[in-house]
């Protein structure tokens, strides 16, 4: 956290961060970048890095693939497509990104389980379904940019991901929902664990398998949404960091879903540090090192799936 709040295109030492924080003089620059730049954007970081991996999760969980995550699968996409929309035709109206963002990310995830159901639910199944989805929700993306040109560089940088300029305003109110549905999938994690057992043994168990999906889609659709919202379509972390988290804590899901927030949070501060240092005085988007970091995981978890292996 510390780190984060001192490096940047301007360096502060700690002690120097300390004391402007101690003193609350708005008048010194190093408050002023402090306060209003490297908090909002660390806060932004530990809380979209938290919200997807337990997005992520949740999918893996009650979709009973290890392959299932918010980009993946589509929801990342529709989230920012709807939040593309509002940037494009209500400009006054950005407080509307985070609802947007989460009925888009809710039409997609639902899209995919709907395609997926129809044609056999099958592992390859759901992941080629999220793929088709995100490719047709993309050239929609890519139309709206094409006929509102004067969005393009904003939400070019949106698409990528990333969380420069971000502010305090732009993620109260996602902040509140992302910890709302945290909390809830946490007191769903029980259920999660029945449902892995398969539908048939989850029913027999007195468990409304139906109802604890539907529940838990539309929780993971509220976490990617509101993520998305203020950082962008960030890839990759609610795949990579549920499987680094299972290595720790196996399948329970009471143990999982805490975990996996914790290590989210600090996998994507970590990456946005590196979008800050490795070009340093240049500043790349985290969503790029987050690319390069889950593109060969994903293909390393296809090629493990194909063989059939599994986490103990």
């Amino acid at each position: 956290m510390f780190l984060s709040t001192s490096i940047g295109s301007v360096k502060i030492p700690l002690s120097e961060i300390v004391t402007s924080i101690r003193s609350g003089d708005r008048t010194l620059k190093a408050y002023i970048i402090i306060m209003f730049v490297r908090i909002p954007r660390t806060l932004a970081a530990v809380l979209a890095g938290c919200a997807l991996s337990v997005s992520g999760a949740v999918l893996q969980s009650v979709l009973n693939n290890s392959l299932a995550s918010p980009n993946v699968i589509g929801v990342n996409s529709g989230a920012g497509l709807f939040t593309v929309l509002i940037a494009a035709f209500f400009p006054a109206s950005l407080h509307l990104a985070t609802p947007a963002a989460f009925a888009g990310a809710l039409l997609a995830v639902f899209s995919v389980y709907f395609i997926a159901r129809k044609t056999g639910a099958s592992k390859t199944t759901i992941v080629l379904s999220g793929v088709a989805v995100s490719s047709f929700i993309g050239a929609i993306t890519d139309t709206l940019l094409t006929l509102k040109p004067d969005t393009v560089f904003a939400r070019t940088a949106f698409l990528i991901g990333g969380f420069s300029g971000i502010t305090m305003e732009k993620i109260r109110f996602a902040g509140i929902w992302i910890v709302i549905a945290m909390v809830i999938a946490f007191l769903m994690s029980r259920d999660m664990n029945v449902l892995m057992l398969g539908d048939e043994s989850a029913r027999s168990l007195g468990l409304n398998t139906g109802r604890v999906r539907f529940v838990c889609m539309i929780l993971s659709a509220l976490l990617a949404g509101s993520a998305v919202s203020f950082a962008g379509q960030i890839g990759f972390v609610g795949l990579i960091v549920p499987h680094t988290a299972r290595i720790f804590t196996g399948q329970d899901n009471r143990i999982l879903l805490p975990v996996s927030a914790l290590l989210g949070g600090i996998f994507v501060l970590m990456c946005d540090l590196l979008a800050r240092i490795l070009f340093a005085p240049f500043e790349i988007p985290a969503g790029i090192i987050m690319s390069f970091l889950g593109g060969p995981f994903f293909i390393y978890l296809l090629i493990k799936a194909k063989k059939g292996q599994q986490y103990d």
